[in-house]
């Protein structure tokens, strides 16, 4: 089934069995579910359903983690061979890893955590209304339904990742996948069919009308990942319905390399992050702050480390190509801005390969010295292989420079001079932080992971991504005792209400 040329997949019954077939030159601009009214539609049915079978069980919510589950891992081969085609080449092994065995191993750790999330908290009552019986809790009660919005880089783990928390918070959900990666979105959709019914999950495709309108509905919750650009106008169609956002956004994610880490090291671990998925990660390492006196050193640790893992890239299977034509000429036109505007450009090329007579969009990493803050590389998240090189004589030029600008979604700092690390992680402010390694905080699944203020809104994984997707409920129990009598609360008022008063000041 693999290099398939195609245009979609249609999942249909034979005889009990479910198979993909190839069907050449159909359209995947609409789905007929989601035309006119569709939208709206199912969000009015998941909203009825969740309505109507509440308060739904554990296990249920068990159940719909392990049915996600089991359709990323019955149909592994099909998403892979899906996320390949749609990339043009993109590394199946790679795609089991970062996007059907993580996402799996996340929902273990969601089914394994999920009584002690959902667990009532008992909170404090102020005196003496706590001796006198009044009791406090906070419930952590499903939201209803929650629209996903999801990316291409990353196509189903960012899409079934949030689900994961999603229905372990006992919500139904929508999602509205990348119309870049339109095999993989044609095959959630069918696959979601297979294994949910519609007012659990839904799966839409589509192009930007689309995607435009999922945004717009007045979704109980609304999860977005993507640039920060149109992450504003995702939240700006969510203002209208006062629909609370979950934004992961991306920007200029930075690596300060101390002058106590270790180059060869530091190099191999920067290398291995910026050209995973070719650098189509938002998390990806963006530019790189070296110590003035060493940036030979640390280009040397670049470039050794891309050569041994990449001895090609042409046809590298383990290497991906960049999405679309489109994204590729934007890559390319960050480099050539810089080089017409005094950046020294460095080309990782260990097989001396012709990159120029060839449509497979690969394109190597990519080092640029002496770079300034008029070229474009400097000014927008870079999201592919292209890695801009400064240098700094003081560690606070970095720290300095960093908050010049907008707050990251990732921050890496190497070396081993704690006093050094400590200086940089308080004084600056990011999304997450990995030390010593780079993009390695997203797959630690009891941290958070968001970002903060042009990086993003709010946050998932650990506990916080459950309540994330969760109202939190404050429940009072008040006290048979005359409560407001006695403390002079209850007109007329007069000297117990002074002294009340007195009390709290």
């Amino acid at each position: 089934m693999r290099q398939w040329q195609i245009a979609a997949y249609r999942l249909l019954r034979n005889r009990g069995w479910w198979t993909f077939v190839a069907e050449r030159n159909r359209t995947l601009g609409r789905v007929t579910m989601a035309s006119n009214n569709g939208l709206q539609d199912i969000l009015d049915k998941q909203r009825a359903a969740f309505a109507a079978s509440r308060p739904e069980p554990l296990s249920l919510r068990r159940d719909r983690i392990k049915r996600a589950m089991a359709l990323l891992t019955d149909h592994a081969d099909v998403l892979n061979d899906a996320m390949n085609e749609d990339f043009g080449n993109r590394s199946p092994k790679q795609s089991m890893i970062t996007d059907i065995a993580g996402t799996v191993n996340f929902g273990k750790y969601c089914l394994k955590h999920l009584d002690s999330w959902a667990k009532r908290d008992k909170r404090h009552i102020q005196f003496p209304l706590g001796l006198l019986g009044a009791k406090g809790e906070v419930r952590y009660e499903p939201k209803g339904v929650i629209g996903i919005l999801s990316p291409w880089n990353f196509p189903v783990n960012l899409s079934f990742g949030p689900l994961m928390q999603v229905f372990a918070a006992g919500n139904r959900a929508m999602i509205k996948p990348s119309e870049f990666t339109e095999l993989t979105s044609e095959a959630m959709r069918q696959l979601a069919e297979k294994y949910f019914a519609p007012e659990e999950l839904a799966v839409v495709t589509g192009g930007p009308d689309v995607a435009h309108e999922f945004s717009s509905l007045p979704f109980d919750h609304l999860v977005f990942t993507g640039s920060t650009a149109t992450g504003r106008k995702v939240m700006q169609a969510a203002a209208e319905n006062l629909v609370p956002v979950t934004l992961e956004l991306g920007g200029k994610s930075p690596v300060v390399l101390g002058r106590s880490a270790d180059f060869e090291k530091a190099g191999e671990r920067i290398a291995m992050g910026k050209m995973l998925n070719a650098g189509q990660i938002c998390l990806a390492p963006d530019y790189l702050y070296v110590p003035e006196e060493r940036e030979g050193e640390a280009i040397e640790g670049l470039t050794k480390a891309a050569s041994a893992m990449y001895p090609s890239v042409l046809d590298n299977d383990d290497y991906a190509s960049i999405v679309t034509d489109k994204h590729f000429e934007r890559l390319q036109g960050l480099v050539s801005d810089a080089r017409d505007k005094g950046a020294e450009v460095i080309e990782v090329n260990p097989a001396g390969e012709d990159f120029s007579n060839t449509n497979a969009r690969k394109m190597p990493l990519t080092l640029l010295r002496n770079v300034t803050d008029e070229m474009e590389a400097m000014q927008e998240e870079i999201f592919g292989p292209v890695l801009p090189i400064k240098t700094y004589g003081e560690t606070t030029e970095a720290i300095d420079y960093i908050n010049r600008n907008d707050r990251p979604l990732g921050l890496y700092y190497f070396g081993s001079d704690s006093d050094e690390r400590e200086q940089v992680l308080d004084r600056t402010i990011s999304g997450g932080v990995t030390v010593n390694d780079v993009v390695f905080h997203v797959s630690m699944e009891d941290l958070p992971f968001g970002g903060v203020g042009p990086s993003g809104i709010g946050s998932y994984h650990g506990a916080e991504g459950f309540r994330e997707f969760s109202h939190a409920r404050s429940v009072f129990h008040q006290t048979k005792v005359d409560v407001a009598g006695l403390a002079g609360l209850k007109p007329p008022y007069g000297e117990k209400t002074d002294k009340a008063i007195k009390k709290l000041l």
